[in-house]
């Protein structure tokens, strides 16, 4: 076990260096220093000193990724790349181009992105599931057609029309929850109720359909047969067997969204003024913050190989049969 941990780490090392590396070309090639500094500076005509000196108190002065006019391995640290994007390899995210610590602004917003994503995860997931198995125990009759069309109808619905329904439906009209907000502590539960809300609703239809898919393959499988010859019913079969074979594929979906814990949702955050990661993020791109965007992309990375990594752990928790190796 402690081998295969070891060698997925070292093949995560190439991957962030790549993912690092392909990140700032492409910012890079899409905005140069100098169009960063007309845009920060907010003034079509700018006059080439102004911009110097931008890029000049904001690190933007150096080459990008080789610096031809140094000697030894200054060539590579005296660059815009080493300075503003190598540094990420060790969590050391810099500042912003306004001058804020990135690193302690994801520790601060990290909390409400975790506040609602654990709970819509944890809550849709049991509903899912619930709901697929009520499904499958009353498969090929008309309440299963009327589930899988409700399911589908339901997938066909953008996330902004649950939100904006929910917002003006229970907040507006009912006035049961704030629109939008967030506090600290305790009184954060009234502002979480709506999105945590909207999260678990709007996920039931692809959940559903995913969820029935998955156990209509271990229910039509031998040992069911089996079961059921051995006179268990339908709910022991369902919940003992089809349930617990169904548990790797389960467990790839829930782990694969690990980083959508700490990440945050960009859509919902941000209709439901929610200071977190997702918000935070939608703020950089408006604002044309590329460190912390590139801060962003990179703490993604490592929690979708993080993800990974845990997938592949859960399945000797699920099926001993499992080994790694």
């Amino acid at each position: 076990m402690s081998a295969y941990l070891l060698r997925r780490l070292l093949y995560a090392v190439p991957i962030l260096i790549g993912v690092n590396l392909l990140t700032f070309v492409l910012f890079f090639v899409v905005n140069s220093p100098d169009d960063m500094a007309r845009l920060h500076l907010g003034n079509k005509h700018v006059t080439a000193e102004a911009i110097a000196a931008w890029k000049r108190a904001h690190g933007y002065d150096r080459p990008l990724l080789y610096a031809s006019d140094a000697a030894g391995v200054e060539r590579l640290t005296r660059t815009v790349f080493f300075e503003k994007s190598a540094r990420l390899l060790v969590f050391d995210f810099g500042r912003a181009d306004d001058g804020r610590d990135i690193g302690r602004d994801i520790r601060q917003r990290m909390g409400p992105s975790l506040a609602i994503a654990a709970p819509s995860l944890l809550l849709g997931l049991l509903t899912n599931i619930t709901l697929a198995l009520g499904v499958i125990f009353v498969r090929a009759s008309a309440l299963e057609r009327a589930a899988v069309f409700l399911a589908v109808l339901g997938m066909s619905v953008s996330t902004l029309f649950y939100i904006i329904g929910a917002q003006y439906l229970l907040a507006k009209l009912l006035n049961l929850v704030p629109v939008s907000g967030w506090q600290d502590g305790v009184a954060a539960l009234k502002f979480l109720a709506l999105p945590v809300l909207v999260g678990v609703v709007s996920g039931i239809g692809g959940g559903l359909r995913w969820y029935r898919l998955l156990l209509l393959e271990e229910a039509g499988k031998d040992y069911v047969r089996t079961a059921r010859a051995k006179g268990l019913g339908d709910g022991a079969v369902l919940g003992r067997h089809v349930l617990r074979n169904a548990a790797i594929p389960i467990l790839t979906g829930v782990v694969a969204v690990i980083p959508l814990l700490f990440m945050g949702s960009l859509l919902t955050e941000s209709f439901f003024a929610i200071p977190g990661l997702g918000s935070y993020t939608i703020d950089a791109i408006q604002a044309q913050d590329f460190s912390i965007v590139r801060a962003m992309v990179y703490l993604g990375a490592v929690l979708y190989l993080l993800g990974l990594l845990l997938t592949d752990l859960s399945y000797t928790l699920a099926d001993p049969r499992v080994r790694l190796t």
